[in-house]
């Protein structure tokens, strides 16, 4: 699965593309497949996002879990203070980030 990652040009908060907009959350993620470099070319030339790029995930029933660690941080929030994670909400986001 590929999915499209930024930053919201506002507050810089991470994103993630939901196959109609950007969501700070993970879970919301959409696989782009084949036309995920053209989403994120698309969507930083429209000023929707800043520095878009495609990273490999794994879909699970959670919704999808980046592959690489540096992506799962974005993803999940800090490793060392879990209590400062974006969704607080989600208490096993602190498990999944290894």
């Amino acid at each position: 699965m590929r999915i499209v990652t930024g930053n919201d040009l506002a507050t810089g908060d991470v994103t993630w593309w939901t196959g109609r907009g950007w969501s700070r959350h993970i879970a919301d993620a959409v696989d782009a497949g084949a036309e995920a470099e053209a989403v994120a070319a698309r969507e930083e030339a429209a000023r929707h996002v800043n520095v878009p790029y495609v990273i490999e995930a794994k879909a699970t029933p959670d919704g999808p879990r980046p592959a690489h660690i540096k992506d799962r941080i974005r993803a999940y929030g800090p490793t060392v203070r879990p209590d400062l994670s974006i969704a607080p909400a989600d208490e096993g986001a602190a498990e999944r980030v290894l």
